[in-house]
């Protein structure tokens, strides 16, 4: 159904894609895998409209394309879903799926009922039991997901691209999205799936293409093929994961909390978080696992100083208590935080390497009151070569970077603020299985140095394979705590489900 021949793409000094060729089939789930800069999202914004610039040839149904936006690809059939959701929260379920495609009355006004009705329709077909009218803020991550795919739907898309459509969602709402994509692919729809979490890849692909380096690697059938297969094909190598090793030494208090409550932003009779209490130790490593909402994320925060009016409780490092009323407090008492959104959270896009790294760290870069783009470039630099940052030159846009570089960059400018605990909120997220191990390592290596570490991850091998004790949360409640050798996958995830849902 879509054929791409030959596609070269240049940025400014990088070439990411060299001579790419290869092919989507109508009833297939097609996986494009490979690592982070091997070129796979530029590729899916050349096949959607985004980038229009490049050379080489797309055949679409046998015919020679050209896409010069997003609406002409739109128009064409072919439908992309990006990683980060592209909605308005504070529009409506059906204001969001006819934006710019709007249903009018002869008299040039909006047809709201008959845009209603077509999207009851599409929530009917992809079974999302929500009114039409429904506010996309008040939509959980995989039910935006299925929004998004109801608007690829309602233009009739022949070819649907998915970027990372599991990466922030739960169990549950993946299984409903297998069934939708089941459905698509017995209408004859062509589904390009792109995701780094590779046992998914089993359950749902038929074909898989390889990208490395820019370059189309190998494609194939799914069947007979094996994870370590898969893997070996992405990287060109074997890959060993990394993992803690265990130790019987105790570790010396470095983080102590105790009674800490976070109050409801709008339901201020309700917390966030109640009365949770533990340690960290210096040196070690502590994960927390816990459903979507089980209030890890503002667990985190709260430590950070970022919801200082709601939160109550007592936090002592070095058996100094502190007091952060902001993010800068924070950091004054040896914190750092790597937030779970980098493109929104971490990072300033538009800005180049070298001052997204020491935007935490403006005193160590000034001389006499100024900025020195001496030190700056130096400390880039630093951080470029110690964390393996692939980047044409410290003066590249950070926007420009593959995800496990932005992440690389967002862990620079934390790193560089000398921290005594680095807190982690789902930090191989949406990177590949090799930048996850390169991150493992340097995790695994600061924790060596002494410094504390707390990870949030919904990935329970990534939780097992890192941590020395396990914290795990529900409804924002600490439901259970155990040594990485106590723990299972089973008993993590019995302590993770909240009680409602159990009984």
């Amino acid at each position: 159904m879509l054929v791409a021949e030959k596609i070269t793409k240049r940025f400014a000094g990088v070439t990411a894609l060299a001579g790419v060729c290869l092919e989507f089939l109508a009833g297939n789930v097609t996986a494009v895998i490979g690592e982070n800069g091997a070129g796979k999202s530029t590729l899916m914004k050349i096949l959607s409209g985004v980038y229009s610039d490049y050379e080489g040839q797309i055949q679409f149904n046998g015919e020679p394309v050209r896409f010069h936006s997003i609406r002409d690809a739109q128009e064409c059939g072919i439908a992309i879903i990006h990683q980060e959701l592209n909605m308005i929260p504070y529009l409506s379920i059906t204001e969001n799926i006819f934006l710019g495609r709007e249903i009018t009355t002869r008299w040039g006004t909006l047809d709201r009922k008959a845009m209603r009705t077509k999207t009851r329709e599409l929530l009917d077909k992809l079974k999302l039991p929500i009114g039409p009218d429904t506010l996309v803020a008040q939509l959980k991550v995989g039910q935006q997901q299925v929004v998004e795919i109801a608007k690829a739907l309602l233009v009739e898309s022949e070819v649907i691209i998915m970027d990372e459509p599991t990466s922030a969602i739960t169990d549950s709402e993946v299984a409903v999205l297998f069934e939708i994509i089941n459905d698509l692919r017995r209408e004859n729809k062509a589904i390009v799936y792109i995701s780094h979490k590779l046992d998914e890849l089993f359950t749902i692909a038929d074909r898989y293409v390889v990208l490395r380096d820019g370059k189309s690697i190998e494609s194939g059938s799914m069947a007979g093929i094996d994870h370590d297969t898969l893997i070996r094909k992405m990287v060109g190598r074997d890959i060993n994961i990394i993992r803690r090793q265990s130790t019987d030494q105790p570790y010396a208090t470095l983080l102590s909390v105790e009674n800490l409550c976070l109050k409801h932003p709008v339901r201020v009779q309700d917390n966030q978080l109640k009365n949770i209490s533990f340690t960290v130790g210096r040196g070690e490593i502590v994960g927390i696992f816990g459903l979507m909402g089980a209030g890890r994320t503002e667990l985190l925060e709260t430590l950070f100083g970022l919801h200082p009016k709601r939160s109550s409780g007592d936090i002592s490092i070095d058996d100094q208590t502190i007091q952060c009323k902001a993010p800068i407090d924070a950091i004054q008492s040896g914190l750092a935080l790597v937030p779970e959104d980098r493109k929104k959270d971490g990072l300033v896009l538009g800005l180049d390497v070298q001052t997204n790294i020491s935007l935490s760290n403006l005193k160590t870069v000034e001389q006499a009151g100024l900025l020195s783009r001496q030190k700056e470039t130096t400390l880039a630099k630093k951080y470029i070569a110690d964390l393996r940052i692939k980047t044409p030159s410290e003066k590249q846009a950070a926007k420009n970077l593959s995800g496990g570089n932005q992440q690389k960059i967002v862990l620079s400018k934390w790193l560089a603020t000398h921290p005594k605990l680095l807190m982690l909120d789902e930090p191989t997220r949406g990177i590949d299985v090799n930048a996850k191990n390169e991150i493992y390592k340097l995790i695994l290596q600061l924790a060596d140095e002494g410094m504390g570490i707390l990870v949030v991850s919904s990935e329970l091998p990534e939780i097992l394979a890192i941590s020395d004790r396990i914290l795990v949360m529900s409804e924002g409640v600490l439901t259970a705590e155990m040594s990485v050798q106590e723990a299972s996958e089973d008993r993590i995830l019995k302590a993770a489900i909240p009680k409602s849902m159990s009984e």
